[in-house]
């Protein structure tokens, strides 16, 4: 077997992992009442921001399919940062994904490096700080991820010590969660990331006599600590201000300049400051000074502005100016989820980020997606929140029968209803169809078509100001689009997929001496096709060719160039000629073909009676022989380039001689091909899975079953599997 390599590692002195977080034994560090392993990865995580001198950090950890990173844990951050961070796909250009795809550090050292290499994420988070992001892995699998940030201060560059803490905090965390899952116990991210407190504000009792107005502020932005002199700056009793948080409780304070203000400082751990105007006409300055415990706020009155001279007009106190950073405050979340709409590519993705953006954003808890059909109904296309068929009686509804989602189609107007009898005054048929207290209606379109309509409703009454109505009736249009496009996308897709599974054979030849299982699993739903194919072909009594491949592309094109492929190498082979000659006249069609698609394959001619194998690759994984003793080993076959490359391309063949009851196992690069992961330790993964089968001589259609069940869903998956010398049994 090809060795497995260890993941990246910087250059650095030896750091004890127990050392790099902080606690003797991460496994027995908390008893919390929660989850309590989830809890050790909290622990963990302050350990490590502790002994690294950061303010803040998280964990994300791989969703099952393997496709995504969610946020698990975090420290040290404004509870904001949860929001639209939450979740982050693999293929997302982060350096928290490059980290799991690249399985090495990442460094940002600041805002212009974070500019330059992930735009998007700066654009959402435009603060001066530094951070490094590691994968947490175990063996050749990855786990997650762990960030850490900095403030703006750090040094351009990690020291030596900083990188191999950072590793060894790695190797403790990843440590922590395998043994967790080996136990039973698999670490799952919850419905919402664990916030872990950082270090507890300071101060005591003596500070209720400073004559300064001062707020200690913990992480989450609640107000631990208050002077006399600053609850009367504030004209806010201090029994009120404790436990909450300034903007919650002083309406004047309540406004997205103020708040950004706070998150820049919290991010960057710069001092800051701004101005507001306590009602009617007393201004305040607030500066803040943060560190990795919180924020302190230092309040003081500026002097009045001078009295107008006799006979002229009064000068009004100037608003704050809004600079371009704090109007990012505003459409933080819009643009966030905006971006992630341009990049959605089927009707799955939008709902999702619907439901994961758009619903935190405006405190929503369902949302559904109509759609308009050719003949003028409303279709279901995706929901989130609602309970299984509580929305059946709006399925197939006619857009002109008063439906107040219809109304909204046609009329192309939104409905807002904030309370149910506003809802029961407006559409009194329709108020038991839908769950909540309030709605928005969205109508969805594009130039000269109508989309649909997006439904969200709200568990409690909901105020919609004129800000929020002009957001959600702006990201309605982005959402149309979006949906225009993913059904587009999906329709076409469904069509190659059909015909990718019209082209693969319905049923397998049986042959004495041979057993055979194959399967094929398409990508996840809301993914692209792919040009998988496999075939098994009757030679004589004692001979047949086995042969699987892969077609570059992933649409209707790959699909139907798989047909060809698939149809001249079964030609070829039972007009007799051998695995080299069989690939050889197939490349030499793709280039006639002039298409600008490779294709991938392995060919196999197989003599039953003597057991002996003629194998030919053409750009193709190797195959895997599993012995009856457990032991896998990829089979050492010379192979060719591409099909379609060079017409005159030579594929040499191996001939091998197959042990009695071994398994030969032929699959497509789906089966290996995972998110953050390297290939060859994908491979050795996948042969410890093949070895790990139980008994001599497993039942290959459970064998085939457990080793397809491990795809990653992000490309097409194609198995075949052959075991010589057991009788007439085939399975599919």
């Amino acid at each position: 077997m090809r060795p497995v390599s260890p993941g990246k590692r910087g250059s650095g002195d030896p750091v004890d992992s127990a050392d790099a977080v902080g606690i003797a034994d991460p496994a027995d560090a908390v008893d919390a009442a929660f989850d309590p392993d989830l809890g050790r990865v909290g622990l963990c995580l302050g350990g490590v921001l502790s002994r690294l001198g950061a303010y803040g950090g998280g964990v994300y950890l791989l969703d099952e399919p393997g496709t995504s990173l969610l946020l698990t844990a975090f420290s040290g951050l404004p509870p904001q940062f949860a929001g639209p961070w939450r979740s982050l796909p693999v293929d997302a250009p982060t350096a928290v994904t490059d980290a799991v795809r690249e399985q090495d550090l990442v460094w940002i050292d600041g805002a212009e490096e974070m500019a330059r290499r992930y735009p998007l994420a700066a654009l959402t988070l435009p603060y001066h700080f530094a951070s490094a992001s590691v994968p947490l892995l175990d063996g050749p699998e990855v786990l997650g991820a762990m960030f850490v940030n900095w403030s703006g201060f750090h040094p351009p560059q990690l020291t030596r010590a900083e990188r191999a803490r950072l590793w060894a905090a790695a190797d403790a965390l990843g440590r922590l969660l395998a043994d967790a899952a080996a136990a039973g116990r698999p670490v799952r991210p919850g419905p919402e990331a664990l916030s872990w407190p950082g270090a507890p504000p300071g101060g005591d009792t003596a500070a209720a006599r400073l004559p300064e107005g001062l707020c200690a502020l913990a992480v989450d932005g609640s107000i631990a600590l208050v002077t006399p002199a600053a609850a009367r700056l504030l004209e806010t009793p201090a029994d009120t201000l404790l436990g909450a948080r300034l903007w919650d409780v002083i309406p004047w304070l309540d406004r997205p300049i103020y708040q950004e203000r706070y998150r820049a400082a919290a991010m960057s751990q710069e001092t800051g400051t701004f101005e507001a105007m306590r009602p009617p006409a007393t201004r305040l300055v607030f500066d803040l000074y943060p560190d990795a415990s919180g924020i302190t706020v230092r309040i003081t009155e500026t002097a009045p502005p001078p009295e107008p001279e006799s006979g002229a007009a009064p000068t009004a106190v100037p608003e704050p100016a809004e600079d371009s950073q704090s109007r990012l405050e505003g459409i933080y979340h819009e643009l966030h989820l905006a971006a992630a709409l341009t990049s959605a590519t089927s009707v799955h993705d939008v709902v999702r980020l619907v439901a994961h953006e758009l619903l935190p954003m405006i405190g929503a808890s369902r949302v559904a997606l109509f759609a308009v059909d050719e003949a003028g109904r409303l279709e279901i296309v995706g929901t989130h929140g609602h309970p299984p068929g509580t929305l059946r009686l709006l399925d197939g509804i006619r857009i002109d029968q008063g439906h107040p989602g219809a109304k909204a189609i046609m009329s192309g107007i939104p409905l807002f209803a904030g309370t149910r009898e506003e809802m029961d005054r407006l559409y009194p048929d329709y108020r038991h169809l839908s769950q909540g207290e309030a709605w928005a209606i969205l109508p969805m379109a594009v130039p000269s078509q109508r989309i649909g309509a997006c439904l969200l409703s709200f568990d409690r009454p909901h105020r919609f100001t004129a800000e929020e109505r002009a957001s959600l009736l702006a990201l309605g249009a982005l959402i149309s689009q979006a949906l225009f496009r993913a059904r587009h996308h999906d329709a076409t897709h469904g069509i190659a997929r059909d015909l990718q599974r019209a082209l693969l054979p319905h049923s397998l030849p049986r042959l004495r001496g041979l057993e055979v299982a194959a399967r094929y699993r398409p990508a996840a739903a809301h993914l692209s096709v792919g040009g998988d194919f496999y075939d098994l072909i009757r030679l004589d009594r004692h001979r047949a060719a086995a042969v699987i491949g892969d077609i570059q592309g992933h649409d209707a094109t790959a699909a139907a160039l798989m047909g060809q492929v698939r149809t001249a190498i079964r030609a070829h082979a039972t007009a007799g000629a051998d695995p080299r000659r069989v690939l050889a006249r197939t490349n030499r069609l793709l280039t006639d073909l002039d298409t600008d698609l490779l294709a991938s394959a392995a060919y196999l001619h197989v003599a039953l009676d003597k057991r002996r194998v003629l194998v030919s690759r053409a750009g193709h994984p190797a195959p895997l022989l599993r012995h009856r003793d457990g032991t896998v080993e990829a089979l050492d076959v010379p192979g060719g380039i591409l099909l379609g490359v060079d017409a005159a391309a030579d594929y040499p063949r191996a001939a091998l001689a197959v042990p009695p009851g071994a398994i030969i196992c032929l699959y497509t690069d789906g089966l290996t091909d995972r998110p953050g992961v390297d290939p060859d330790r994908s491979l050795a993964a996948l042969a410890d899975r093949l070895s790990r089968a139980g008994t001599a001589d497993p039942p290959l259609d459970e064998l085939a079953e457990t080793l397809i069940g491990d795809a990653s869903g992000t490309d097409d998956t194609t198995l075949l599997l052959l075991r010589l010398g057991q009788g007439r049994r085939r399975t599919r």
